[in-house]
């Protein structure tokens, strides 16, 4: 069949996990494309917070197979810690999780390099969530990583070794201590875990699956604006988190590609540094981080909260070629009387709709549109004639402006918290 690509249009915490949970039942395999444990997709089931990593968000599906693909870098430690979180809830995923052998590994090594960088970088870093991710990746471009292939192989610790050593090396170059050897175990303890689930050469599996006639969603991780081609640079991840990547993340052809699924906030957030045009530092800002828990799922740091940023979306929607916006924590904003979206930028005394080149070096400052609040609790909507007209007309007037459809709403953290506009999607 085909390839639908769902993925974040913001700077990541869009509500990925939730929304791959819902749509689950409409594929046969899910399968993760890009990025590692930096990414932190949440999902409310039954009342229960769950936080996946880097298994893909359809494990709870139980008629889904799941696939992690070699645009992944796996750090074993908090993949068995996941696994271990599964297993404690009573799922057991070892019949429907695959590996494929040309994803990377995380070493302990990578993770000290990370926090090393990050920490001689003071007021310039980049807001690393230090788990190992930029350095895994710059090894898989040097042409140093490990794969997980290599773990079938019986000379597995003479490579291990061989890269470590290339590692201690390279942190004499820093003032910062690291105990590589107190970690080892846990690694270690990993990957015999991940050995003992399906390891797959995943384009030949993930093509397969395709000429079944079986059909495929790929889930991205962090967001579209942390692309490391068309992100806000340096302030990125190490990956191409666009849909583009999701061809070299998995090994699939272009034309294979059909919807293109877009999450966005009906605000914006963002964890870390780098620029954000919209951001509110004062009472407004603090009112939506509080009223929507904007707290970052993997590292737990308090997200920096903005007004919908129009240029910025309608730049990671030509990105992405996105075919169904999903609008996710729309229920946030009842709290405002009236809302804001920035719909151009003031750059240089100049007006523009276009993301700058570098936003970091670009006094860049947003024009707003003033909307009128739904003012009034949408959690418990079950279908759209329950919109009010402030409601519907803020979903047209994003339409308008972007071009696109509207097709899924999200009114609440609950897995059944989401409304229906494409039928198609309806459960």
């Amino acid at each position: 069949m085909a390839v639908d690509v769902l993925l974040g249009l913001q700077w990541g915490d869009e509500g990925k996990g939730k929304i791959v949970d819902y749509l689950a039942p409409h594929y046969d395999l899910i399968a993760r494309f890009q990025g590692g444990p930096n990414a932190g997709h949440t999902l409310n089931i039954d009342g229960k917070k769950f936080v996946l990593h880097t298994i893909p968000s359809g494990v709870f599906n139980p008629k889904c197979m799941n696939l992690i693909g070699n645009g992944v870098v796996i750090d074993p430690v908090t993949f068995k810690k996941e696994i271990e979180g599964l297993n404690a809830i009573g799922l057991n995923v070892n019949k429907t999780l695959f590996i494929s052998r040309k994803a990377h590994l995380i070493l302990p090594s990578h993770r000290a390099l990370d926090a090393a960088s990050e920490a001689q970088k003071g007021v310039s870093k980049i807001g690393s969530t230090l788990k190992g991710i930029g350095p895994a990746y710059m090894d898989k471009t040097g042409r140093n990583g490990l794969r997980i292939g290599d773990i079938e192989k019986k000379n597995f610790r003479d490579k291990y070794n061989q890269l470590l050593e290339k590692h201690l090396q390279l942190l004499k170059q820093y003032d910062y201590k690291h105990d590589i050897p107190s970690m080892e175990k846990d690694f270690f303890d990993g990957i015999e875990c991940l050995r003992s689930f399906q390891l797959v050469d995943g384009e030949y599996f993930i093509n397969n699956i395709l000429s079944e006639g079986k059909n495929v969603l790929a889930e991205g991780a962090q967001g579209s604006m942390l692309d490391i081609d068309f992100g806000t640079y340096p302030f990125v991840t190490s990956s191409n988190t666009v849909t583009a990547g999701a061809c070299i993340g998995l090994g699939i052809s272009p034309k294979q590609i059909r919807r293109v699924f877009g999450i966005t906030k009906a605000y914006c957030t963002r964890v870390g540094s780098g620029p954000f045009p919209t951001e509110l530092n004062d009472e407004t800002g603090e009112m939506m981080r509080k009223e929507g828990n904007e707290f970052g799922a993997t590292t737990g740091r308090a997200r920096r909260c903005g007004w919908l940023d129009l240029p910025a979306l309608n730049y990671t929607i030509l990105l992405n070629g996105v075919t169904d916006l999903i609008i996710t924590k729309a229920d946030v904003l009842k709290i405002f009387s009236h809302i804001k979206v920035c719909e151009s930028y003031s750059v240089s005394s100049e007006t523009t709709s276009q993301v700058p080149f570098d936003l970091c070096d670009e006094d860049c400052l947003p024009n707003y549109e003033t909307l009128t609040g739904w003012g009034s609790e949408i959690d418990s909507m079950k279908n759209t004639s329950q919109f009010n007209d402030a409601l519907q007309n803020f979903i047209e007037y994003i339409e308008s402006k972007t071009g696109v459809r509207v097709s899924l709403l999200s009114t609440g953290p609950g897995r059944e918290q989401l409304i229906a506009l494409d039928k198609q999607l309806a459960r």
